[in-house]
């Protein structure tokens, strides 16, 4: 990788003795990246500008993140840059790496901010970072105008200001104001006191509904392993890699696997499913007494 051999003691150090590079170098390198993939060329592109991810790294710590950490996303997003950096475009890489940087730097910021996700919508970051700086405009402005302005009427003009919905200002305002309090917290100052989980409602399933869900999910499982042993080796594997994984395959990809084409993968497919719907159909009564 580009930065292996730098920790977080050592980053900042060698970024700053980085040597600058000038338009047609930094395009070589780049190309060399982008058509050959020369590690050599990334590690030396990203080295040069890494004084530009901690510069722009640097501006976030008022929002309490370690330096550490954000100077590891900053050089994330001088990464990814670097990866989707098109040198033949004619555009300096430090101006298209900003927009990486500072979006990688953002979404941690955003994501650590609170265990309730702040949210990543263009208008909830602008909010984010943009909310506190805006209020601060518009309480000076009516004070030098000695005019008198209350809290709701600033936070129609911070949405007026930010271009963003009322109800986002409200809501972005009480997760800025507010901070997270662990629910194994003592409701006194008593160590020995209740912690507050213990006053929450047990909204799980009862034991009996735990006993029923499970013999009730045996049953269906054991009803679809039986449709699915009335099918081909063939028509088994493609249900199992189309409907049953993780990472559904396509049609095209187990077609080039089976030497057939899409349209004969798909018709096997349909295929299969009749053959289990008849299956199951033939079980309806069963299944339906399961969801009376």
């Amino acid at each position: 990788m580009a930065l292996d051999g730098m920790n977080d003691d050592t980053l900042p150090r060698q970024a700053m003795r980085a040597e600058y590079l000038d338009a047609e170098t930094e395009a070589e390198l780049a190309r060399a990246w982008r058509d050959r993939r020369d590690e050599t060329a990334l590690h030396r592109l990203v080295t040069a500008y890494m004084r530009l991810a901690i510069a722009m790294a640097a501006k976030f710590r008022r929002y309490g993140a370690p330096m550490s950490d954000l100077i590891q996303e900053a050089s994330l997003g001088l990464m990814k840059a670097a990866d989707k950096f098109d040198p033949d475009r004619g555009v300096r890489f430090s101006t298209y790496a900003v927009w990486w940087i500072k979006a990688s730097i953002q979404e941690f910021v955003m994501r650590n901010w609170s265990m309730v996700r702040t949210g990543s919508t263009s208008s909830q970051k602008a909010l984010f970072f943009n909310m506190r700086r805006v209020q601060a405009q518009i309480e000076r402005a009516a004070e030098a105008e000695g005019v008198s302005i209350d809290s709701a009427q600033i936070r129609v003009r911070v949405a007026e200001e930010i271009g963003v919905p009322l109800a986002d200002v409200e809501m972005m305002e009480g997760r800025l104001s507010g901070s997270d309090l662990s629910l194994n917290a003592t409701q006194n100052s008593d160590d020995e006191g209740r912690e507050w989980v213990e006053t929450l409602e047990d909204d799980g399933a009862t034991p009996e509904e735990r006993v029923t869900e499970t013999h009730d999910g045996a049953l269906i499982h054991n009803w679809l392993a039986e449709a699915m042993g009335r099918l081909s080796l063939r028509e088994r594997y493609i249900v199992t890699e189309r409907r049953l994984t993780d990472a559904p395959r396509t049609l095209e990809s187990l077609g080039a696997e089976l030497g057939l084409s899409k349209e004969r993968i798909r018709q096997l497919e349909a295929q299969a499913f009749g053959k289990m719907r008849k299956s199951l159909e033939s079980r309806s009564e069963d299944i339906a007494s399961l969801f009376a």
